[in-house]
């Protein structure tokens, strides 16, 4: 086993998240990590109070970019080469580590692996999650989680990877959506793994609205499309959204009533609906938009 490193960078995305931001600055610093940890934050014209609160706590190295300007793979490439370490820690603003092994558990499973490329934290839901979004943390990220048997899964949200994978496999960085899991697709495809941490646990989630969760879906199918070789013809409306709607709904009726939340059922169905309408429509234009030539 490779021993433990003794510094490592992390990274963090910031964008008017002072309700939460402090707080996670706060657990970076209280891991039992034995060596340095740098922080640096980059923070895309956030508005609240996230400066103010950073520039109080006075231990991160603060990036701003202008509002309006942030793309995810020019914003975590330039954190990556502005780490004074070799060993890089992305971590989202809002994803607050759970415990004091957060950063040990996010990095052990990677010291016994030579062909370690990237590992991503365990993500459990805040308390005020709404149903149909803890079903999805539940499905992506809990002990018996589907994910493992799906075509490829990765978050960014909290990870870790290395200088040396970067610098042969740079994150892509003409993508609005997915960077992540297209960045990751390609470590494989240059032979190396991507390993699930499921010890190291950050506390992160959202309760989109209907008009965001379709626009993010737009936007996942859309960028997702660069690599897709499944033709628009097979995203069609009747199988895909309609069909593929009422499996999407038993199934979170079913999680519901085994977790006593049958009120979020009809919640759970309208954000279905609209997860399906923007991963059609976002695929088509991905389509359109990455392989018009084909």
């Amino acid at each position: 086993m490779t021993e433990m490193p003794n510094a490592v960078s992390v990274v963090m995305r910031s964008f008017n998240e002072g309700w939460t931001i402090g707080e996670t600055i706060r657990a970076v610093f209280n891991q039992d990590f034995q060596g340095e940890i740098e922080l640096i934050v980059i923070d895309s014209g956030s508005s609240d109070d996230s400066i103010d609160i950073i520039n109080a706590d006075g231990r991160a190295r603060l990036i701003r970019i202008p509002l309006g300007t942030y793309v995810p793979g020019p914003v975590l490439n330039q954190g990556a080469r502005e780490s004074s370490h070799d060993w890089i820690v992305y971590l989202n603003a809002d994803a607050t580590p759970v415990g004091t092994d957060w950063l040990t558990n996010l990095l052990e499973p990677c010291l016994d692996d030579p062909k370690f490329g990237a590992a991503f934290s365990r993500q459990v839901p805040r308390p005020d999650c709404q149903a149909v979004f803890a079903h999805d943390y539940d499905r992506c990220f809990g002990p018996n989680r589907e994910s493992v048997d799906w075509d490829h899964f990765f978050s960014m949200v909290s990870c870790v990877t290395h200088r040396s994978v970067l610098d042969k496999v740079p994150i892509r960085e003409d993508l609005q959506y997915a960077e992540d899991d297209e960045w990751t697709r390609r470590l494989i495809d240059n032979g190396y793994h991507v390993l699930y941490a499921i010890e190291s646990v950050a506390m992160h989630s959202h309760n989109y609205s209907l008009g965001q969760s379709y626009k993010r879906s737009f936007g996942d199918a859309k960028a997702m499309a660069a690599t897709s070789n499944v033709p628009p013809k097979n995203v069609n409306f009747h199988y895909y959204v309609a069909l593929g709607w009422l499996k999407d709904t038993l199934r979170d009726a079913r999680w519901c009533l085994k977790n006593h939340r049958a009120t979020g059922i009809p919640r759970a169905a309208a954000v279905r609906l609209a997860q399906r309408l923007g991963r059609r429509a976002g695929h088509h234009a991905g389509w359109k938009h990455y392989q018009r030539d084909t």
